[in-house]
């Protein structure tokens, strides 16, 4: 039956994600077990035992679901309604993507495995665990020999019941046309919900999104999982699949066995992902070279609001495993988010500044200033922890900088790589809870700092609140901004090859200018020219120090980051919100 409900679903029935009048959403945050639990448990004994084990899996997965990114197709599913849907429970569905269902059991067995070594990998004391038999996502698997399901029997209720894992595969077929719709350029998202949980694989791999909630991984109870299969659909792409179910909860296996409540093929026209909405803007231009650097009905983008107070974005460039996405601090809400071009919003980082008990009396507990290094780590200044920290590959932390001198630092704020891999960030006392007053503040000024060969170096007490920093193309220069109502400046030093700065001196007061903000968030495009948030917005700024203009947007400014490949795009973070604007100079970034 072809069917318009509301854009055009092919089947029986469109997907239960979609009832009439209701946009496509993700649900609750996933953990990938990956691969592990396999074993027919018999005594209460045993059953414990694997249920501490998988525990601990549940946890090492999704601490690597967080800190990794691979695989062939990553990314966010579209927040908005579908044009076409191809219901794959249905026989003209599957046929039209000239689709063949096919299904085997799944055996848990022990296995030798290794524990973690110092190296964090499984290269220590050997010990006795579980796998699987058999692993079928690989993409070339033989499955000619599985058993052959008609759509109606994705009902029939599989494998053992109690703990239990079963395998359907499938390899799906980019139609021509789907009813009036062509698919042709479009982004095409896999669903499927099973009962109770799934892993989705996709031409062999299993995609880890970093930062991302659900997706190809294990998701909330009956959960659908919707998987980006491709963003530039081509009628004749081949695209295999295979679903990893899982019967659960696992902790307390229950007695029932394992099904598919839906299976869907959704596609979205490119020009309709990505619900922004452009926002009052209004340009102050007092140099004729601004046009050059933002074209004359240029608008501000707001991209997300309603956050406690949106700060410290980076950009994370797109690669073979993952597109680009932005990720920010909220430090008034101890959280780093995680914001795609499609238009979702995940939390990327809880707890992303400050873990200690009494986070309730901290104003500003958690991160502030994000950076990248030169490998792609991703450099955290956290305001309540008061340290520096750099994510490694495996998720561990390594503690860059977090005293000076014998005392602690203050609550990092900013912070800027050099090329040579040299760190400079800066140390005013606005994550302590009474700022400048606080008993706990053991360093008696605000330093920039400089960490270089693992040794933490004080290059600058000339500011009594340094906040946002950014290093000249050339690097030859450094730019501080002081947040400071009374004396609102931005510093140039000249920088050294040993990290050290010299020749102070005044680039730009903005002390006089209207307006209650202080200097925050800084930033340098590739032809030199500063951008600074200030009083009244953002302020551009040319290398020689002249104002050449203001961005004036609904909510003032605190912080910027350049991205999308081009590294054209400005990203601002300011108060509830996270905005962008399109530039004609691609950026300085890391």
């Amino acid at each position: 039956m072809l069917k318009t409900a509301p854009n055009f679903v092919l089947g029986s029935q469109p997907s239960s994600t979609y009832p009439e009048g209701t946009p496509a959403v993700l649900a609750s945050p996933a953990v990938s077990l990956d691969d592990s639990f396999e074993h027919p448990l018999t005594t209460e004994s045993e059953m414990n035992d694997r249920r501490h084990e998988m525990v601990i899996l549940t946890a090492l997965a999704f601490a690597l679901c967080s800190g990794v990114a691979w695989g062939q197709v990553t990314g966010d599913v579209p927040g908005v309604r579908p044009e076409a849907i191809v219901d794959l429970k249905t026989d003209e569905g599957l046929a039209l993507v000239k689709g063949q269902w096919r299904y085997s059991n799944v055996k848990v067995i022990d296995v030798d495995h290794h524990g973690p070594g110092a190296d964090l990998a499984p290269s220590g004391s050997p010990n006795r665990t579980q796998d699987i038999d058999l692993h079928a996502g690989a993409a070339d698997f033989d499955d000619s020999k599985w058993e052959v399901l008609k759509p109606i029997q994705l009902e029939e209720r599989r494998s053992t019941g109690r703990l239990c894992f079963s395998w359907y595969r499938t390899s799906l077929t980019i139609p021509d046309r789907i009813g009036p719709f062509n698919p042709t350029g479009s982004t095409v998202v896999f669903e499927i919900a099973i009962d109770d949980y799934a892993e989705v694989w996709v031409d062999g791999r299993l995609p880890l999104v970093l930062g991302q909630s659900g997706g190809q991984l294990i998701k909330g109870f009956n959960a659908p999982n919707r998987v980006v299969l491709t963003r530039n659909a081509k009628p004749g792409q081949r695209i295999q699949l295979a679903v990893f179910g899982i019967n659960g909860p696992l902790s307390n296996p229950p007695g029932n066995f394992i099904w598919v409540r839906s299976a869907t093929l959704d596609f979205y026209r490119s020009d309709h992902i990505g619900p922004t909405q452009f926002v009052k803007t209004e340009i102050v231009k007092t140099d004729p070279v601004l046009d050059q650097i933002v074209a004359p009905g240029t608008q501000l983008e707001q991209l997300a609001g309603g956050f406690l107070f949106t700060e410290g974005p980076v950009w994370v460039p797109v690669t073979a495993n993952a597109s680009g996405y932005l990720l920010f601090s909220d430090p008034n809400a101890n959280t780093i988010y995680r914001w795609s071009t499609e238009g979702q919003v995940s939390v990327f980082r809880a707890k992303s500044g400050y873990s200690g008990f009494n986070v309730g009396e901290y104003h500003q507990p958690g991160s502030n200033g994000l950076t990248l290094d030169r490998t792609g780590r991703l450099t955290i200044n956290q305001h309540g922890n008061r340290r520096v920290i750099r994510i490694e590959p495996r998720g561990n932390i390594t503690v860059l900088a977090d005293q000076y001198d014998g005392k602690r630092l203050n609550s990092p704020n900013d912070l800027v790589y050099r090329s040579d891999g040299v760190l400079y960030f800066t140390d005013p006392p606005f994550g302590l809870p009474n700022v400048f007053d606080d008993p706990r503040k053991e360093l008696p000024y605000s330093g920039v700092y400089c960490v270089k060969d693992g040794q933490v170096k004080l290059v600058s007490t000339d500011l009594d609140a340094p906040n946002g920093l950014a290093l000249s193309p050339d690097e030859r220069f450094l730019y501080v901004n002081n947040w400071n109502t009374r004396r609102k400046v931005i510093l140039r030093y000249d920088v050294h090859p040993d990290c050290s700065l010299s020749n102070s001196r005044i680039f730009f007061d903005m002390t006089e200018a209207p307006g209650t903000d202080a200097l925050d968030g800084l930033k340098v495009d590739q032809n030199g020219n500063v951008y600074s948030t200030g009083p009244g917005g953002l302020w551009i700024l040319s290398p020689e120090g002249k104002q050449l203009g203001l961005i004036k947007g609904p909510e003032d400014p605190h912080n910027m980051a350049w991205g999308d490949d081009d590294g054209k795009t400005l990203y601002i973070t300011a108060l509830t919100g996270i905005y962008r604007i399109r530039l004609n100079i691609p950026g300085v970034r890391p």
